[in-house]
C-alpha cells in the first residue's frame, strides 16, 4: 500500500490535532503542519512536520496549490469547513482527489465530537439523507442509548485554551504580520474577551443561580430560546436571520401568539463574551414588545435543567437542538442542521408555534440519534486530556479505514461497534 501523506490546517484550540497527527505517524503515515500565526505553532509539538505560512490571504489558493502538487499529499485535516483558509484548501484538495477529513464540535454534545469526510454542519452528508434511510442501515441492530448530557463540555478548558491560543497569536504576530483572524474583529480584541471571560467566570455564575432561580420560582410554563454565538460560523453560513432579527422575531411572535400566563426564556451560549452586544438586544426587544416581567435572560450554563422543564425551544440551528428532540420538546429552527427533518421540525409560524407547539415523532428521532452514534459521533473532547485520549483511542482507525463512516454503516461488511456509543 502506498504511503498515506496527511496534512493538518487549523484545529481546535489546544493539542489535539498534534496528538493525532503523532498517531498516524505512529501508524506508518506521513505528517506534516500548515501554520498561520504563533497559536498554531505553539500547539504543534513537532517542530520538524510544521511549515509555516507568512504570505497573504490572497497567496493561499496558489501556495496550497503548488504543496499539494509537489509533496504527494492524500489526505486534509481540518477543523470546521468555512473559515477562508479551509474553503479554499477543500476547493483544491477536491481537484486532486484527495480525502478530506473534517472535525467538528459533536452534533451530539458534550460527550462526543463530529467526524465527516468532505463537510459538517450544512455541508454534512447528513443533511441529504432520510431518515428512511438511516432506519435502513440499522435495521437489525440493537438500541440502547445513552442520556442525553445536561452539560455543553468541557468549557473551563475550553475557555482557558482559547485564551493561550489568542495570546500567543497577539504576542507572536510580528512573526505572521500577514495573518487575519477568520474572525471579524483584531487579534487583540479576541485575545482580550478570552481573557475577561476566564475572569468573570465567578461572575457569570452567580447571575446564571438567580437568573435560573427567578425563572422556576415564577411557576409559569416557559418556552426556551437558545441563543447561539452570533460570529459562529454555522450561525452565519448556514441561517437565515441575523442575531438581531432571531431576537425580535422571537419576542415579536410570542407577544402575538403566547398565552397570557407563559414565559420566554432565552439562554444565552456558554462561550458568550458579548462581542455583538446579546443581552443588550434582547433587553432591547423586551421593552419594545412590553414583555417586562415575562422573559428571563439566563447567561449560559447547564442547558439541561431548564429543558427538563420547559414547554417548547427555539434556536437557529444550534446542535444543542438535539437535547430537545431527545426529550420529546417542540422545536422550531431558523436554519439549516443536521436534524432538520420533517419528522423532528416544527415548520409552524412562531406566533402558532407559541400557541400550539408541534411535537416530534420521538421514537423515530430516537433511530436518527443511533445513526449519528454509530457513525459521525465519537465518544471524548477536545479540551481535556482525558477526553482526547477516548477520542485518539478510536478515531485512527476510523480515518485510515477505506469508507467513511456513513458508508462503513451501509456496507455489508460493516459491524456493529457498540463501544462508540458509550458516554465516556
Amino acid at each position: 500500500m502506498s504511503e498515506r501523506r496527511f496534512l493538518f490546517l487549523q484545529g481546535p484550540h489546544g493539542p489535539f490535532f498534534a496528538e493525532l497527527a503523532a498517531k498516524l505517524a505512529e501508524a506508518g503515515c506521513a505528517v506534516e503542519k500548515i501554520g498561520f500565526n504563533a497559536g498554531d505553532a505553539h500547539f504543534w509539538r513537532d517542530r520538524g512536520s510544521y511549515l509555516p505560512f507568512k504570505g497573504n490571504p490572497q497567496e493561499w489558493r496558489n501556495f496550497i496549490g503548488a504543496y499539494l502538487d509537489r509533496t504527494g499529499t492524500t489526505d486534509l485535516v481540518i477543523y470546521g469547513d468555512i473559515r477562508d483558509i479551509h474553503v479554499i484548501a477543500r476547493e483544491e484538495a477536491r481537484l486532486r482527489g484527495l480525502s478530506i477529513h473534517c472535525f467538528e464540535e459533536g452534533y451530539l454534545r458534550p460527550y462526543w465530537v463530529t467526524y465527516e469526510r468532505g463537510g459538517v454542519n450544512g455541508h454534512s452528508r447528513l443533511i441529504q439523507m432520510s431518515v428512511s434511510q438511516m432506519q435502513t442501515a440499522l435495521a437489525g441492530h440493537y438500541r440502547d442509548l445513552p442520556q442525553a448530557p445536561a452539560q455543553w463540555g468541557a468549557l473551563w478548558h475550553h475557555v482557558l485554551l482559547g485564551a493561550v491560543y489568542h495570546a500567543f497569536v497577539y504576542f507572536g504576530k510580528r512573526l505572521y504580520p500577514a495573518y487575519n483572524p477568520h474572525r471579524s474583529i483584531s487579534i487583540f480584541r479576541e485575545f482580550m474577551l478570552h481573557l475577561r471571560r476566564v475572569f468573570l467566570f465567578p461572575v457569570h455564575i452567580i447571575q446564571r443561580v438567580f437568573a435560573t432561580r427567578r425563572l422556576k420560582r415564577s411557576g409559569a410554563p416557559y418556552h426556551l430560546v437558545m441563543l447561539q454565538l452570533a460570529h459562529d460560523a454555522s450561525f452565519l453560513k448556514h441561517s437565515h436571520l441575523s442575531m438581531e432579527g432571531f431576537i425580535e422575531t422571537c419576542c415579536r411572535d410570542f407577544a402575538k401568539g403566547a398565552r397570557g400566563h407563559h414565559h420566554l426564556a432565552f439562554k444565552t451560549h456558554p462561550l458568550e463574551d458579548e462581542r455583538c452586544g446579546t443581552t443588550a438586544l434582547v433587553r432591547k426587544y423586551i421593552r419594545k414588545y412590553r414583555l417586562r416581567g415575562r422573559c428571563h435572560i439566563i447567561p449560559g450554563g447547564k442547558l439541561g435543567p431548564l429543558l427538563n422543564f420547559a414547554t417548547s425551544v427555539v434556536t437557529v440551528n444550534s446542535t444543542a437542538g438535539q437535547q430537545a428532540l431527545w426529550r420529546g420538546l417542540p422545536l422550531r429552527i431558523f436554519g439549516d442542521a443536521v436534524y432538520a427533518k420533517p419528522e423532528f421540525i416544527s415548520r409552524q409560524p412562531l406566533d402558532v408555534f407559541f400557541a400550539e407547539p408541534q411535537a416530534p415523532d420521538r421514537d423515530t428521532y430516537r433511530e436518527y440519534r443511533q445513526f449519528l452514534l454509530e457513525t459521525s459521533q465519537i465518544p471524548g473532547g477536545f479540551y481535556t486530556a482525558g477526553g482526547r485520549a477516548r477520542v485518539l483511542r478510536l478515531i485512527s482507525d476510523v480515518i485510515l479505514a477505506d469508507e467513511d463512516p456513513y458508508e462503513r454503516r451501509y456496507s455489508e461488511r460493516a459491524v456493529y461497534r457498540p463501544h462508540l456509543r458509550l458516554v465516556p
